[in-house]
């Protein structure tokens, strides 16, 4: 009998859609964020562009980015064991895999490089405190070369329109209900019960269950606002939304040249 192996590409598929249901405009937030690295690529044809995926989980932006740049030396840091395990099997030697707790200040000590052109993140950092995400904010800068870039793609609401803010949110809440309703798409709650059955991922949704166990902070959405502040109070020369969609946004700060 052939020994089972994982099936990256079935598992980053079933990832996608899921995801997708919170996000139907998930495919456009990255191209935007990845507009924003070509636009400060190395100038140098042979130079790689050097990006950090932050909080990267299976790789989504990773592999987008491989797919779009020749060259291209990518990092991904994620905590969660069962989507490294996915990531790992996916990006291969294409990208070196960083374990780490954004919520331990010590994160960036475990990275292979300094000075990244770009740190990406997506739909991730709403799971840290606020004064922690502040803090993060304040460490990024150190990691980043010269004028390059961080951006933050994430659920961040206009403050300038929370009545129809509301509203669009109620809309897709009930359309991603009628999905999973119809099981056009797997929830959260059900993509992770498919990977604990898994016999390759199993063992690692339950160390992840046990990295998680501890109570966390709950989900924090500030508008975009705040991030523009907090990055800009945090020492990032140039910031501003770079892409929005709906109640979701893309933030993006420039270090200084």
């Amino acid at each position: 009998m052939t020994p089972y192996k994982l099936d990256s590409r079935a598992w980053q598929e079933s990832w996608d859609r899921q995801q997708e249901a919170y996000m139907p405009d998930r495919e456009h937030r990255i191209s935007a964020m990845l507009d924003v690295v070509d636009a400060v690529a190395p100038e140098a044809p042979g130079d790689p562009i050097k990006i950090l995926d932050l909080a990267g989980g299976t790789g989504s932006i990773s592999l987008r980015a491989l797919a779009r740049f020749d060259r291209v030396g990518i990092t991904l840091l994620d905590l969660d064991p069962a989507l490294l395990a996915i990531a790992g099997a996916s990006l291969g030697e294409r990208a070196t895999l960083v374990p780490a707790d954004l919520r331990d200040p010590g994160w960036a000590a475990r990275l292979p490089h300094r000075a990244y052109d770009a740190v990406l993140t997506a739909t991730a950092l709403h799971w840290l405190a606020p004064q922690r995400l502040t803090e993060l904010y304040a460490e990024l800068p150190a990691v980043l070369r010269p004028g390059g870039v961080f951006v933050n793609a994430d659920h961040m609401p206009d403050d300038a329109l929370p009545g129809l803010s509301r509203r669009l949110v109620a809309r897709a809440d009930a359309r991603r209900e009628g999905r999973y309703a119809t099981g056009a798409v797997p929830s959260w709650r059900d993509w992770w019960d498919l990977a604990a059955v898994d016999p390759v991922l199993a063992p690692l949704v339950e160390e992840r269950h046990r990295i998680y166990s501890e109570p966390h902070s709950p989900e924090w959405l500030p508008p975009a606002a705040w991030h523009l502040e907090a990055l800009r109070a945090a020492g990032f020369a140039e910031t501003g939304v770079v892409w929005r969609g709906g109640t979701d946004a893309a933030v993006a700060g420039v270090t200084p040249a």
